[in-house]
């Protein structure tokens, strides 16, 4: 791959190949050997969920894109939620993975082809981009296939996957190229749009209704009676425990770190410490147009762009600050925003015309014009450090509390242990007593709540509700180092009585009760405004409030409405005078009377055509490529070059009680 220029920075690092693990989870399972046993062209085989065009897609890959879906639907979710959902996720998962393969294949049989210039320049200058190029600037060789390893992923597959979207990208073009609109559906879209209505609405509100009830323990109780099962063991269950903790941090504060220690960590890590030789740079940069269709170059605008350099290098050997210049006219922003600086920049990290001049120039000037593939560039060498290795005393910061943070853990490691195994003799009382460690005892506590002493201990309580009753005394880690605990009882889930659940009861209750009267006073709100013809009257006799709207749009919102997009977008097919349904908006039942309808101004329509035209031009493409891809699947199956396991399938989308995906 040519090397491009870089942008560094620690920070940087770790937000890029967070993006890069995102981006490329999907990635992976398009991948993974497949086929347990299945012949090219035969029945798919076990492992196999189907076959596409003599290409499986298997288990292993459904699995890892069903797991990427719940992760990315749950990124907090705990692992027995996502346990949970994993198989609702599974089929989905299935479908797109098995649509993929079509896609390819079609798009292959159709002769389209991704020359690898072009995965090149999707690279650059496509969706990973901000990625591999920040501010235009390639991040480099060694740290491009870092973060590809990091996803579990190699550039020979990642640019093959990359090599599949722009092939996929050809096909949605070639599919989606017939579409088009008319004049006409243009302007009836102009107009759908910016059509404006003016409205009377009354309004009957949840709450006050809601206000009104007040139920007997009678109704009470039959409503708890009738809802049972859904109160049947919400009481989670609940855990008694006793532990005492082994603290890391009274450990560590009383570690000494000697010099022999300090010095083998330096040599054993002295590759750590070695900092090759650098540049600190900056640099203005005038970018080049890029090589059109059979690689034909632009020489008007080459010229161009060199004049604009040369002109800005005129002004700086005429005294005029590299700083200003930079963030006026650089067209890196990446560096343009920071005055032109590129910071600390390696050997082997940027174009082979940057770093001659990045290590050559002396220090503090600025030199000729340099030419890359990027354009014209404007060179400051603001220092420069050799290849060095850093002092002991340089590291020391580093390796002081590194040691002593693992020191204090092999100790509390072994502190815990040894409380451990005389607990499991002599009791943890006895054993926490002998050592001089306090013992703590719980109430009754749930997975998630906080314990005395060591506050959430989410690890700790996971193995506390994985031990069994009688069990003998066990070691978790906490936040603070270990702790030894001893499980005392158990209260298993359980169904509330009434009494216990009285006030929940009260307030569940009403809000059924309120949904279900503002739902009827709303249509009879309807019915009685249609019958008088007049929406003040009945809103009057039924103690609705009544207010007009202003003009508004599709787009708009109405106090105590909300959008008209909602049901309310009724009003923008109403004739004045017309009344409304009943229209649910949240917690309000409202009905609409229209006054007054105001069509656009044609006068705007040129200025907003083509907005609309591509509005509804994108629209059609993804209707027509919907399509496509419907009739290619119903193809397929048909004539069986898709062929689907369905015993794996159903494996796939049991229970995750019966499968434990």
């Amino acid at each position: 791959m040519i090397r491009f220029l870089q942008t560094q920075g620690p920070a940087k690092k770790i937000i890029l190949s967070g993006i890069l693990l995102v981006i490329c989870a999907a990635m992976v399972i398009a991948f993974i050997p497949g086929g347990l046993g299945s012949d090219l062209m035969g029945a798919p085989g076990k492992g196999v969920v189907a076959k596409v065009d003599g290409g499986d897609v298997t288990v292993e890959q459904v699995r890892q894109a069903t797991q990427q879906m719940v992760r990315q639907q749950m990124p907090q979710g705990n692992s027995a939620n996502m346990s949970m959902l994993l198989p609702f996720f599974a089929q989905r998962a299935a479908d797109q993975l098995i649509t993929r393969q079509a896609l390819v294949s079609e798009a292959e049989h159709l002769g389209l082809r991704v020359t690898p210039q072009e995965v090149q320049d999707d690279l650059q200058h496509g969706r990973y981009a901000a990625t591999f190029f920040p501010g235009g600037n390639f991040i480099g060789k060694g740290e491009y296939e870092d973060m590809l390893a990091r996803a579990n992923l190699t550039p020979l597959i990642f640019e093959e996957e990359v090599r599949k979207e722009v092939l996929l990208e050809k096909l949605r073009a070639l599919v989606s190229g017939s579409a088009s609109v008319s004049d006409d559906q243009i302007h009836q879209q102009f107009v759908k749009e910016n059509s404006k209505v003016k409205f009377e609405y009354a309004i009957i509100k949840q709450d006050d209704l809601r206000k009104g009830l007040h139920p007997t323990d009678a109704e009470l109780k039959a409503f708890y009676e009738s809802h049972k099962a859904q109160y049947n063991n919400s009481i989670p269950e609940k855990r008694k425990v006793k532990y005492a903790a082994v603290d890391l941090g009274k450990i560590q504060s009383g570690i000494q770190i000697s010099h022999g220690d300090f010095e083998a960590y330096y040599d054993q890590h002295r590759d750590q410490y070695r900092v090759d030789q650098q540049a600190k740079v900056s640099h203005i940069l005038i970018k080049t147009p890029l090589a059109g269709p059979g690689g034909k170059v632009d020489e008007k605008g080459v010229a161009d762009a060199q004049h604009r350099a040369e002109d800005l290098l005129k002004q700086l050997k005429a005294g005029a600050k590299f700083e200003d210049l930079a963030k006026k006219y650089s067209e890196d922003p990446g560096s343009a925003k920071e005055g032109g600086s590129l910071g600390w920049i390696g050997k082997g990290r940027t174009v082979p015309e940057f770093e001659k001049a990045a290590f050559s120039q002396p220090k503090g000037q600025i030199g000729d014009l340099v030419k890359s593939s990027y354009g014209f560039h404007i060179i400051r060498v603001d220092d420069r450090q050799d290849a060095h290795m850093k002092t002991p005393d340089e590291v020391k910061d580093q390796i002081e509390p590194l040691l002593k943070q693992q020191k204090a853990q092999q100790i509390a490691q072994k502190q815990a242990e040894a409380l451990l195994n005389q607990a499991r003799t002599e009791g943890l009382d006895a054993a926490a007593a002998a050592k001089g460690v306090p013992v703590i005892t719980s109430d009754f506590v749930g997975r998630k709540d906080l314990l005395p002493g060591l506050g959430p201990a989410t690890q700790f309580l996971d193995a506390v509700f994985a031990a069994t009753e009688k069990s003998p005394p066990d070691m978790a880690p906490v936040s603070q180092g270990f702790a030894v605990f001893q499980l005392l009882a158990v209260k298993p889930p359980s169904t509330p009585s009434f009494e216990e659940i009285r006030t929940k009861l009260e307030d569940e209750f009403k809000n059924e009760r309120s949904r279900n009267l503002l739902s009827q006073k709303a249509q009879e709100l309807s019915d009685r405004a249609k019958a008088s013809h007049d929406l003040k009257k009945a809103a009057k006799e039924l103690g609705a409030t009544v207010k007009t709207s202003d003009f508004v749009l599709p787009d708009g919102q109405v106090p105590d409405i909300g959008s008209m997009t909602g049901q309310a977008s009724v009003a923008f097919s109403m004739k004045p005078g017309e009344i409304s349904g009943p229209i649910n908006s949240g917690s309000n039942g409202v009905v609409i009377s229209v006054l007054e309808s105001q069509k656009p101004n044609d006068a705007d329509f040129n200025a907003k055509r083509d907005q609309i035209r591509d509005s509804l031009l994108q629209n059609k493409q993804q209707e027509l490529f919907g399509l496509f891809i419907s009739n290619l699947r119903d193809q397929m199956q048909k004539s069986g070059k898709i062929k689907i396991n369905q015993e794996e399938m159903k494996t796939l989308t049991r229970s995750a009680s019966e499968e434990g995906m």
